[in-house]
C-alpha cells in the first residue's frame, strides 16, 4: 500500500481505528474524518472534523483531497432501540448515518478513485443478513450498504472496485459495558466457532487485503469476517455446545488485544465497524451510537 492515499470515515476508535492503524502499518497514507477527533491521536494517520451527514461538506472535503485511492466507509452505528420506541423519523436518522452517508461519500469520492483506478471498502454488518431486534433501522441499512456496494462495483467498473466487509462480533474498548465485563464477553465468545470476538486488526487486515493488489480481481463480492458465524440455537437447545459436547466451547475467550478500537462489537447496534455488539453506538441527537465520530 505504499504510496497510496486511504481515508477511513470514522476512523478515530474502535474498528475504524483498527482499520487505519492497518492502512497506516501496511506503508500507506491514512486519513479519517469524523465529528470529533480522537482521543488519542493515532500514529501517523491525518484527522479532519467532519460530519458525513451534510452533503456539500463532504463535496467540499473530498474536492480538496489531491489524491485518494482507498475509501473505507467504516462510519455508522446505532443505538438499541426497539421500533414501536421511537417515530419513524428517528429511525431514519439511523439509515441516514448507515446508508445515505456511505453513498454520499462514495459519490463525492469518485472522481479522485476514478482516476487513481482505486477502491472502496464498505463496512457492513451480520446485522444485515439477519433479524435484527432492537436494531432493526440498522439492519436494514446494512442490508442497503451491501447492495449498494454490488451495484457500485458493476456501475463504476472497470476504474473503481468495491467490496464489502460483513463483519461480526468485534471486542473493543467499548465492549465490556455491552457484554457486561469479561464474563459477558467469554459467554459470547463462546457463541462464536472460532471461540473469540474479532479484534479491530482482524477487520484492519481483511480491508487491507480487499484495497490491495491481491485483490485486483475482486469487485462487488461481499467477504464475511465473523469468525464463522454463530453457533447453532437448537444445537444450544439440545444442550450441544460448540464443540459437539453438552460442555461450553474450548478456545480463548477474545483474541490479543486490539490497540484500540471502536464499533466494537459485530458492527451492529452497538457498536460496530463499523466494541462488542455491533458496532458502538454514535450519538444521533444526543444517544451514544456508535463507533464515528
Amino acid at each position: 500500500m505504499r504510496g497510496r492515499t486511504v481515508l477511513v470515515t470514522g476512523g478515530t476508535r474502535g474498528v475504524g481505528a483498527g482499520i487505519a492503524r492497518a492502512f497506516a502499518d501496511a506503508g500507506a497514507h491514512v486519513l479519517t474524518c469524523a465529528r470529533r477527533p480522537p482521543e488519542q491521536p493515532l500514529e501517523g494517520v491525518e484527522f479532519t472534523p467532519l460530519d458525513l451527514r451534510d452533503p456539500p461538506a463532504v463535496r467540499t472535503f473530498f474536492d480538496a483531497l489531491p489524491r485518494l485511492d482507498v475509501l473505507v466507509n467504516n462510519a455508522g452505528g446505532t443505538p438499541y432501540r426497539r421500533l414501536l420506541d421511537a417515530e419513524a423519523e428517528r429511525h431514519a436518522k439511523v439509515l441516514e448515518l448507515n446508508l445515505t452517508a456511505p453513498l454520499t461519500a462514495s459519490l463525492a469520492a469518485y472522481e479522485q478513485l476514478r482516476r487513481s483506478r482505486g477502491s472502496i471498502v464498505m463496512i457492513g454488518s451480520v446485522s444485515g443478513g439477519r433479524p435484527s431486534p432492537g436494531s432493526a433501522a440498522y439492519g436494514a441499512a446494512k442490508a442497503g450498504l451491501a447492495h449498494l456496494a454490488a451495484s457500485m462495483a458493476v456501475e463504476w467498473a472497470p476504474r473503481v472496485r468495491v467490496n464489502t466487509l460483513v463483519v461480526g462480533m468485534v471486542r473493543t474498548e467499548q465492549s465490556a459495558g455491552h457484554y457486561g465485563g469479561p464474563d459477558g464477553i467469554a459467554a459470547v465468545a463462546r457463541t462464536v466457532p472460532l471461540g473469540r470476538l474479532a479484534t479491530p486488526g482482524d477487520v484492519g487486515a481483511a480491508a487491507v487485503f480487499l484495497a490491495s493488489d491481491a485483490a485486483a480481481y475482486i469487485s462487488g463480492a461481499s467477504l464475511q469476517v465473523h469468525g464463522g458465524g454463530e453457533w447453532p440455537t437448537f444445537l444450544g437447545a439440545m444442550g450441544r455446545g460448540p464443540t459437539g459436547d453438552p460442555v461450553a466451547s474450548e478456545g480463548p475467550a477474545d483474541g490479543p488485544a486490539a490497540s484500540g478500537e471502536g464499533r466494537s462489537g459485530d458492527p451492529g447496534p452497538f457498536q460496530e465497524g463499523r466494541s462488542g455488539g455491533a458496532g458502538p453506538s454514535e450519538e444521533i441527537r444526543g444517544e451514544r451510537r456508535g463507533e464515528w465520530g
